[in-house]
């Protein structure tokens, strides 16, 4: 646990992924600490709680828990941390929603639309019952959330220790993704909307088949450079704390700019899939997990080509979408 700025902590937890760890933070309260996040649902995330709580919270009381996104690395013990502690939950109408809907209903992710929506676009069959197993279990690691909860949205300013923080609202990592200005702290909790060294996730997925992630995430880091100043110490969802928020924000879209020219340099020789499209932007193996990432955040740049004009589609006589400029 290290304090990274004035009453607010920071540690990890393990995730059982590439990507191993997430951060948590921890906010000074009145007679204790409000949550930040909490971890994946998974015996190893509830024995690091219980750790925390023995060994350096020890002595003070959690008081309340502050959900950014409804990602199970990030909401997935939410529901056994607020029942262990008797604490509020705090986020997003879409995150609570979002997480009820996949816990509710946790079949539903191994339905013929998604295999179809795989398959459509290039995946071959045995890829695509692969990654619509294997590569949405992940999905399925989160405890049960409270009945009720309340809710947070941009613009609200929420009082933690006396302490005001503003409330922002990131897409498209996550539709409706908080995040916390501190003034005071001169702090800014960015969740996963702007880590230091990887480029969070932006992804279409099969329930939005025509959606623009990609634009919105890009909206996103625009409205963060104009309302949250460029000095702020940016406490990330992984990786390091790190200054330089706006040369960020830059890099991050410069970043997405160059992977939508591989796709328009390889759709210049040939018409492609998205699935044919993955080994372009990823060239390294990947396992289900990456693969399912890997494919939808492809995806994610394709839409926002063709609503760009940059692409255009087809749709061939056995019913695969292909892409050329």
């Amino acid at each position: 646990m290290i304090e990274v700025a004035p009453g607010i902590l920071w540690t990890r937890i393990p995730l059982p992924f590439r990507l191993d760890h997430v951060n948590i933070y921890l906010i000074e309260d009145q007679g204790g600490w409000a949550v930040l996040d909490a971890g994946i649902g998974d015996d190893v995330t509830r024995a690091a709680w219980e750790a925390l709580v023995a060994g350096p919270l020890a002595g003070k009381r959690l008081t309340r828990l502050i959900v950014t996104h409804f990602h199970p690395d990030h909401i997935g013990s939410a529901g056994w941390l607020c029942e262990r502690f008797d604490i509020p939950l705090l986020t997003s109408q879409t995150a609570y929603l979002g997480c009820i809907n996949i816990s509710l209903s946790p079949g539903a992710l191994d339905a013929k639309s998604y295999h179809d929506f795989y398959a459509r676009h290039g995946l071959d069959p045995a890829t695509t019952a692969l990654v619509g197993s294997d590569g949405h279990r992940y999905l399925k690691m989160v405890t049960k959330l409270p009945p009720t909860f309340t809710r947070v949205v941009a613009g609200d300013i929420l009082t933690i220790g006396g302490r005001e923080f503003r409330v922002l609202s990131g897409d498209d990592h996550a539709p409706e993704q908080l995040m916390l200005h501190g003034p005071s702290e001169n702090a800014f909790l960015a969740a996963d909307q702007v880590i230091a060294r990887i480029t969070p996730n932006v992804s279409v997925w099969a329930v939005d088949p025509e959606g623009d992630p990609l634009g919105l995430y890009l909206r996103s880091l625009e409205n963060i450079t104009r309302n949250v100043p460029d000095e702020v110490l940016v406490l990330p969802g992984h990786q390091l704390p790190f200054h330089g928020l706006h040369e960020r924000c830059r890099q991050l879209t410069g970043h997405h700019q160059e992977r939508c020219n591989l796709i328009e340099t390889a759709c210049r020789q040939k018409a492609h899939t998205v699935a044919d499209l993955v080994p372009v932007l990823f060239p390294r193996p990947l396992d289900p997990h990456q693969l399912g990432f890997a494919f939808s955040e492809v995806h994610a740049h394709v839409n926002s080509m063709l609503r760009l004009g940059k692409l255009t589609q087809r749709t061939d006589s056995d019913g695969t979408v292909r892409v050329t400029v």
